[in-house]
């Protein structure tokens, strides 16, 4: 009787292990389904970034980003994709550019200056667009109004009326005898028009004559260099346009040739060789390009995030190309500057 009741305990025993290795084999298989559903359900966030210049040209732009979004938490490759795209410089392949990147189903597309942001907006009237930057996108036809974008559009804009104001105050600063300045600009762009009118009034109270120079395509840019130098004009206000920023390296050389001061839109053409920029901080308002990825990736609607402007500006100086051109800078100009090329 005693052998039979021990005999039956460890057949129980083994019984019951077997039944508890199952239960737990069972258990971690399941386990390792459900942490491996888990991760097919998480989708990283990807990004396109639509640039009409080479990537390699723009390098302190993306990286600015990327800043922004690290700030921010985002880590590309971890817990974000970032597709960078760019036309190579050429404005008719941008639509190209960002068809792809809706094919590849990007969540939100980063673009910066009018020609890639209309680009995008042609490709996708779902996917939602971030500005890093605009010259003027209620009159480019891109958001309702600042306030309320209205659209999937949204992000920052670079408009600021004063800024041709100031920019004229500096080349006067650099020219005291300065009497006429052309203006270089394209008519068919709603904001250069705009900036013309303000540069008008800035030069009333300076005593200077402007003179408006239209150009709307590369075969007009030495022609209205021409036209300065028979109108006399002392110095040149270049305003932003796609032709200007696709044209900047020819447009700095010319500048050179002609012996004419310039101050330019955006600091892309200092990096070309130009004189002088002051304006609206880019890399800055790529970096605040991140605040709204944020907000968009945490549910935000691009139609109820306000347009923002600028708040940082810089002024750079170059003196090779001062020098260049015999100029001399004073030095309470060279004092103000953010920076100087020396």
């Amino acid at each position: 009787m005693k052998k039979f009741w021990i005999f039956d305990f460890g057949f129980s025993i083994r019984r019951l292990e077997r039944n508890t290795i199952f239960f737990l084999a069972l258990s971690a298989a399941l386990f390792v389904f459900s942490l491996r559903a888990k991760a097919q359900q998480i989708k990283i966030p990807r990004i396109g970034v639509l640039s009409t210049f080479p990537l390699s040209s723009v390098t302190a732009r993306t990286e600015a980003f990327r800043n922004g979004l690290r700030e921010l938490g985002y880590i590309d490759g971890k817990n974000i994709l970032l597709d960078l795209r760019d036309a190579e410089g050429k404005l008719d392949r941008l639509s190209e550019v960002a068809a792809e990147l809706v094919r590849l189903k990007v969540d939100i597309i980063v673009t910066a200056a009018p020609a890639p942001t209309r680009a995008a907006k042609q490709a996708t009237k779902t996917i939602p667009i971030v500005m890093a930057f605009d010259n003027d996108p209620v009159g480019n036809g891109f958001v309702n109004s600042l306030a309320r974008p209205g659209g999937n559009i949204t992000g920052l804009s670079t408009y600021y009326p004063e800024i041709t104001g100031k920019q004229l105050e500096l080349l006067k600063e650099v020219l005291p005898g300065l009497s006429r300045v052309a203006v270089m600009g394209n008519s068919n762009i709603p904001g250069n028009a705009q900036a013309l009118r303000e540069t008008e009034l800035a030069a009333e109270g300076l005593s200077v004559r402007v003179q408006s120079l239209d150009v709307r395509g590369e075969k007009n840019i030495e022609g209205a260099f021409k036209a300065a130098k028979s109108g006399r004009a002392g110095a040149v206000l270049v305003l932003s346009s796609p032709i200007a920023t696709s044209y900047r390296v020819q447009i700095t050389e010319i500048a050179a040739s002609s012996h004419l001061p310039v101050i330019y839109p955006q600091s892309d053409f200092i990096e070309a060789g130009g004189l002088m920029f002051y304006g609206p901080s880019i890399t800055d308002l790529y970096r605040r390009a991140a605040t709204y990825v944020d907000k968009i990736l945490k549910g935000a609607k691009p139609a109820d995030l306000p347009v923002e402007q600028p708040t940082k500006f810089e002024f750079i100086v170059n003196l090779k190309a001062a020098k260049q051109i015999g100029l001399t800078i004073p030095p309470n100009v060279l004092a103000r500057a953010d920076r100087v090329i020396r």
